[in-house]
């Protein structure tokens, strides 16, 4: 047994560093002086001042950052009213159906997606911008937090509502204050998902931003296109740390909202 363990976490082990070493290497080099990623010569700040004085870079980090906000406030109110339905949808057939929609979005490919917007955006002469990026984060995302919040629901006694109204509560006062205090964990955990999931989205934003705007996953692709530089490093290095800082949050978020239903329930 004893073996057993340590054959898993040696396994374990690899499988990590096979999945970070890559991102752990890029962003070592984005402390070279050399500007190659062949020999580090010596430690530098320069690339990372290059990201901050790009005034055109700054502006496309602030548009993914109010995308991916935006986008994924909206799929949270969305997601929580979708899962809401569902789970007290009556037909049972219906709901089952709507279920197996949802996954299907899950699971499709990006790429499908993303030209299927296209089309879609392209027959209604909406103009591809902004908006069209948008539209298609919210559209992704809201699946995301359908997934996270149906369990909490699922996983909730119906004698807590059953109280609420035996003791006068309306139905609004059983949503705000016994249902959406209940599903918190499962909010948090779609809101950051969703957020994630919108700043580090290539393939669909491709296929819909267009001239004019563009978000930080589109702007590395192409700088990466027109030849490697350390500051595309520089650049995947912060976002990186943006999206461990966010899983990092989300961690904190839920355990202290753990600490605090545990609490009440003392």
């Amino acid at each position: 047994m004893a073996g057993t363990g340590k054959g898993q976490k040696l396994f374990l082990g690899l499988v990590f560093l096979i999945l970070y070493a890559p991102i752990f290497f890029l962003i070592f080099y984005s402390f070279n002086s050399g500007g190659t990623m062949t020999s580090f010569e010596s430690f530098t700040w320069e690339h990372y001042a290059a990201v901050f004085e790009d005034t055109r870079l700054i502006m496309i980090v602030f548009n993914t950052v109010i995308v991916a906000l935006l986008s994924s406030l909206l799929a949270t109110t969305i997601g929580v009213l979708g899962a809401l339905a569902i789970v007290y949808m009556k037909n049972r057939k219906l709901r089952s159906t709507l279920l197996s929609l949802n996954n299907v979005l899950i699971v499709s490919p990006d790429v499908i997606i993303g030209a299927s917007f296209l089309i879609l955006f392209t027959a209604l002469g909406v103009k591809l911008g902004f908006t069209s990026v948008l539209v298609s984060h919210v559209a992704f995302s809201v699946p995301i937090v359908v997934l996270m919040v149906l369990p909490k629901l699922l996983e909730m006694s119906n004698s807590l509502i059953d109280a609420a109204r035996d003791l006068g509560a309306s139905g609004k006062d059983v949503l705000t204050r016994v249902i959406i205090p209940y599903i918190k964990p499962g909010i948090f955990a779609g809101f950051f998902l969703a957020l994630t999931y919108s700043l580090d989205d290539f393939a669909v934003t491709f296929f819909v931003t267009g001239n004019g705007f563009s978000t930080l996953s589109v702007e590395i692709y192409s700088m990466a296109r027109a030849g490697i530089t350390l500051t595309i490093n520089a650049l995947s290095g912060l976002l990186f740390i943006v999206t461990v800082g966010l899983v990092l949050g989300y961690y904190a978020l839920n355990r202290r909202s753990k600490t605090l239903f545990t609490g009440v329930k003392r």
